[in-house]
């Protein structure tokens, strides 16, 4: 039978697969529209299964506020072409559009919200059909405070959301916190906050290096204590130098706006190994 463009390109706005997608599918389907968007499916999970083993290191990662809630997500795929793909970008938009209006408490409750007729893994495992890459939804982080702040660093690859103790924060100051936390990478809020995993790591670190370098051996643990609070000044938020005035610290920048205003927690996430 023959099918016309306007079917085509019905299914296309329907599913986001290409026209000769769309055009195969509804040949297939004898025109069934609900029998099309099944196919389409189905070679979106077949696509999934023969790319299990695949490497999806490059992505799209967005983060945005809605009142006093604010989320970032990330989703995986194989190249730089396709995570730099409007359609691609759009769809991850979508997701954290969706984050941000349910507040999902975790990833799997996220991936199980719907976006149109579609959960959002079944539009995640979709979008794997149309461009033949596999795709992963891996990161989602959420905060609720106050006040909370998100930015995107441009390319989309990194992005950050800190929460604050009080409401109307000065604008110019949550986006400095925001940018810092991106730029800086911290592992925690204060010394007190870093994990037990990440002390014992820093200290063992500090001594090899110290007994590699020949110190007494009744030096060690006091150097290598003196390497961890370096450490804390280097990943910890509020010890950091802060990126537009280095004579200052975080904590510092903070009092001098507002001696109440207080960090409540932050998120962030880089496609990029650091």
């Amino acid at each position: 039978m023959a099918i016309s463009m306007a079917d085509i390109q019905h299914l296309r706005k329907m599913t986001g697969a290409g026209m000769m997608d769309c055009k195969n599918a509804l040949t297939e389907a004898e025109g069934d529209f609900d029998k099309a968007i099944e196919i389409i499916r189905k070679k979106g999970q077949a696509f999934a299964a023969k790319r299990e083993d695949r490497d999806a290191t490059e992505g799209c990662v967005l983060a945005a506020t809605n009142g006093d809630f604010a989320a970032i997500v990330a989703v995986n795929c194989e190249t730089d072409f396709v995570a730099m793909n409007g359609d691609f970008v759009g769809m991850t938009k979508s997701i954290l559009d969706a984050a941000l209006s349910n507040k999902p408490a975790d990833i799997d409750t996220l991936k199980g919200i719907k976006v149109g007729d579609r959960t959002i893994a079944e539009l995640v495992t979709d979008r794997m059909g149309v461009t033949g890459e596999k795709m992963e939804l891996n990161v989602y982080k959420q905060i609720t405070a106050p006040t909370v702040v998100a930015y995107v660093h441009p390319g989309n690859k990194l992005a950050s959301i800190v929460g604050f103790n009080k409401p109307n924060v000065d604008e110019q100051v949550a986006k400095d916190i925001a940018m810092q936390i991106a730029a800086m990478s911290p592992v925690a809020l204060v010394p007190e906050e870093v994990s037990e995993e990440i002390k014992e790591r820093e200290l063992k670190i500090a001594r090899e290096k110290a007994i590699e370098a020949g110190k007494p051996e009744n030096l060690i643990d006091r150097i290598a204590e003196g390497a961890l609070q370096k450490f804390y000044k280097e990943f910890t938020l509020l010890q950091q130098e802060f990126v537009k005035n280095p004579k200052q610290t975080i904590a510092q920048y903070l009092a001098q706006h507002d001696k109440e205003l207080a960090v409540t927690g932050f998120q962030r996430f880089t496609l990029n190994a650091e």
